[in-house]
């Protein structure tokens, strides 16, 4: 059997042995929209839960618009100028619109990252700005979350006149799902603010995983911060097998997300009848495959479909390498996996950034061998990560003997795969 594997730019064909593929688990087919820009001008004058944008734009001064970064493949470039056109006929132009990406703890985008990401109108015409976590000058301070959160968020956005975010609504590891409220927590918010939320207290609950919402403290506890600060208007768009517009959801932060989350679990959501000896899995391609860091969230969307003891093997191009370096040194810190887990499960966990990735791959190696096919990193390297490097994906799953049983998922993350054992046949 022949499968493609989305694998940085160009993708990874791969060939398995037809006998031993229990299931390619793929997306539904979600059909891009005919004329994407003409889709979003229409749910910008026809949101979900709340006024029409040029309702919302009219007496105010400024605005701030909030997107994803480089790791996220939202089409600003169609968005944007339907959106810009809009605040500048009711008194807002792009002069006096702040872009600020949404890196949460990622490291800044370049201006070549800024122009790919934004087009040349917004990237040109407006005033962009790097969220940087560890900027305390540029936060202003919300007090504690019940749950002892301390919240801090980004003052480009919350002094602006007008708040809109737009991000993309697809399966997330931790929180569920991506989109609305995660825009504001973490996209924008201080570094304490994120490693509190991201701590054991709240990543070990079981509701916090892919597909969750109802139940899922992470989610919650950023619907909460968000609506501290709530943006007045949210675009996020759904995105088919090519990363085109399958549809789009705009409006009130929740209306219009829990819209789009209906949508996407519909199409994303994938069953099989029972775990599999093997998962092959990637990151989703470029740009998600760009670090180590981002291919955790490949190998913990397999866990629930892959045996304890099982394999998971991960194709992620890695083309950045590990990732920043405060993950990359805490990485290199660790010595037992599952001691560290279990220090961090207690408290004893350190204050760094993306110091949590760490957690959620405890989570993929603590019960399962996991093998790594990429590009971006030295063997000798991917050695110290706790996976194992692998030249070809066939060749390893040669190794594994004939009645391996596979599950192949070759838009890894951006699928949610599901045991559902068939009905039984007794009473």
């Amino acid at each position: 059997m022949r499968v493609a594997l989305e694998y940085g730019r160009s993708g990874l064909i791969v060939n398995l042995p037809d006998e031993n593929v229990a299931a390619v688990m793929t997306l539904r087919e979600a059909e891009a929209v005919e004329n994407a820009a003409e889709s979003v001008l229409v749910a910008l004058e026809s949101p979900i839960g709340t006024q029409p944008l040029r309702d919302l734009a009219k007496g105010r001064k400024n605005a701030c618009i909030v997107v994803c970064d480089i790791t996220r493949p939202v089409p600003n470039p169609i968005i944007l100028p339907e959106l810009l056109a809009i605040l500048a006929s009711e008194g807002i132009p792009a002069s006096q619109v702040t872009i600020l990406i949404a890196t949460g703890t990622h490291r800044p985008n370049d201006a070549a990252e800024l122009l790919q990401m934004l087009g040349e109108e917004a990237a040109a015409g407006c005033k962009v700005i790097n969220h940087v976590c560890t900027d305390d000058s540029a936060m202003e301070s919300f007090g504690d979350s019940p749950n002892g959160v301390p919240i801090t968020l980004n003052r480009h956005y919350t002094r602006a006149d007008l708040k809109i975010t737009v991000g993309m609504i697809e399966p997330h590891f931790m929180a569920g799902y991506a989109g609305g409220r995660k825009m504001v927590m973490p996209g924008i918010a201080g570094l304490e603010s994120v490693q509190a939320w991201h701590s054991p207290k709240f990543l070990e609950h079981p509701r916090a995983t892919n597909g969750a919402v109802e139940g899922n403290p992470v989610h919650e506890e950023a619907l909460w911060i968000a609506n501290r600060c709530r943006p007045d208007f949210i675009i996020d768009v759904a995105l088919d097998k090519n990363k085109k517009i399958a549809a789009v959801f705009a409006g009130d932060m929740e209306a219009a997300w829990n819209a789009g989350v209906a949508f996407v679990a519909k199409n994303n959501t994938v069953e099989i009848p029972e775990m599999v000896d093997v998962a092959i899995t990637t990151c989703g391609g470029y740009p998600l495959d760009l670090t180590y860091y981002q291919a955790v969230k490949g190998m913990v969307g397999v866990v629930p479909i892959v045996k304890p003891g099982g394999t998971i093997i991960i194709a992620a191009e890695c083309a950045e390498g590990i990732g920043n370096s405060h993950f990359r040194d805490a990485l290199f810190r660790v010595g037992d996996i599952s001691t560290w887990l279990e220090r961090a499960e207690s408290g004893e966990w350190e204050r760094v950034p993306d110091q949590w990735q760490i957690e959620e791959l405890a989570k993929a190696v603590r019960n399962h061998r996991v093998l790594l096919k990429c590009d971006g990193i030295p063997p000798e390297v991917v050695d110290r990560l706790f996976v194992t490097p692998i030249a070809s994906i066939e060749d390893a799953v040669q190794e594994m003997g004939p009645d391996v049983r596979i599950a192949v998922l070759p838009k890894g993350p951006y699928v949610i795969p599901v045991v559902t054992p068939p009905p039984s046949d007794n009473p």
